[in-house]
């Protein structure tokens, strides 16, 4: 962008650049890396010189070799992130879709877990506000979500305060990069950054040291042999459940989203963050079959998982009386109660790291992508 005599106002929060039609011109050019140095859009007095081409060329070569001032700056993993707190985060930008009419989202990864999120008491609300599994209003199509890596927190991050058109055309798949100044917030139930006039962002290549660092750190972890379960959760998940697959590896429920066969068994470990029907004298239906849908959360994503039949006779230990359904569902929920076993209101729950064995199927013959379901299976509940 070239002008000649202009001044620079703010208005409504966001600062222009004005200038007068009787003394300035201006051209706006691209940018990003191309070759040409035509202008796609010129004032009427804009008379074009040949030293306006060294001028852009320029300019796009600073673009790309800026560097931020960092100064002391402290970037954090997403594993340290916290609510409503600005921070400083290096991500590889993983995608970047429109989930709404003018609406634009941008996926970030660095290979850590984001922590988990205490969630709200009232169970009852899940009847009437279904707990979400993703924050974008459709899910991901299946190609899109196989390319994200399997292992770590893809934080979801939307553009605040008109921000979008400034920053939208900067953020590109593929490529890492410092932000300055990125809101962190919880929405739903699950993390979400947020790019604010006071965000600042810089591409990094692969070779920066800190990029460096945040991949062999992740490498690392892949070649641990309980690499993919939450970070959270080390050394070890909570006992509340036992499973029958000892020797079988853990996965993500990302793995398990993104599986490429669909009639598969997988070990997990999750937490429950929302159960439906969630009040144990509804657990089975009339004629005593349990039937039960279990919310399952870990860093990388949520699902719907089943309990049927026998699985759910194995996961409860038969049929125990409605009083030890509801203390085995407390447990799994991480609910709060009191001594003489009530539910303390208005106490934040934070349920916990549980393993899990899932087997995946679909109940028609040609599988379309959304059509899987998951039940737990081989899993049972200890007192």
């Amino acid at each position: 962008m070239l002008w000649y005599i202009l001044i620079m106002k703010t208005h409504c929060g966001e600062v222009n650049a004005v200038f007068n039609k009787r003394f300035s011109s201006f051209a706006l050019y691209e940018g990003n890396d191309v070759e040409d140095c035509f202008p796609y859009q010129v004032s009427s007095k804009f008379r074009p010189r040949d030293l306006d081409k060294t001028f852009i060329k320029g300019l796009r070569k600073w673009l790309v070799d800026f560097q931020l001032d960092e100064g002391l700056t402290k970037f954090l993993f997403l594993r340290e992130i916290k609510q409503e707190e600005r921070v400083n985060l290096i991500c590889k930008i993983v995608h970047i879709c429109e989930v709404a009419k003018d609406e634009w989202m941008a996926f970030l990864w660095d290979g850590t877990d984001a922590p988990p999120i205490s969630l709200p008491t009232k169970l009852d609300d899940e009847l009437n506000n279904l707990v979400p599994l993703q924050l974008e209003p459709v899910p991901l199509p299946r190609d899109v979500l196989c390319t994200f890596p399997t292992v770590g927190t893809v934080l979801r991050v939307i553009f605040d305060q008109g921000m979008q058109k400034h920053l939208l055309h900067f953020l590109h798949t593929g490529k890492w990069v410092k932000f300055l100044n990125i809101l962190c917030e919880v929405h739903s139930g699950l993390w979400r950054g947020v790019l604010t006039p006071f965000t600042k962002l810089q591409y990094t290549p692969n070779e920066d040291h800190l990029v460096s660092a945040w991949q062999r750190l992740y490498n690392e972890r892949l070649s641990l042999k309980w690499g993919r379960i939450p970070y959270s959760s080390f050394p070890w998940p909570s006992n509340i459940t036992e499973v029958d697959y000892d020797n079988v590896p853990f996965v993500t429920l990302r793995d398990v989203l993104t599986y490429s066969e669909v009639t598969v068994k997988f070990k997990c470990v999750a937490r429950v963050v929302a159960a439906l029907p969630w009040q144990a004298e509804d657990f089975r239906t009339p004629l005593g079959t349990y039937r039960i849908r279990l919310t399952l959360e870990d860093p990388t994503a949520r699902i719907h998982a089943l309990l049927y039949g026998e699985d759910g006779e194995k996961f409860f230990g038969g049929y125990p009386s409605v009083d030890a359904l509801t203390r085995k569902l407390n447990k799994l929920l991480g609910l709060t109660v009191s001594d003489n076993g009530k539910q303390i209101n208005n106490a934040p729950r934070n349920p916990p790291w549980v393993q899990f064995c899932l087997k995946s199927y679909c109940l028609s013959k040609t599988e379309v992508w959304g059509s899987r379901h998951y039940r737990i299976f081989d899993t049972k509940v200890v007192e």
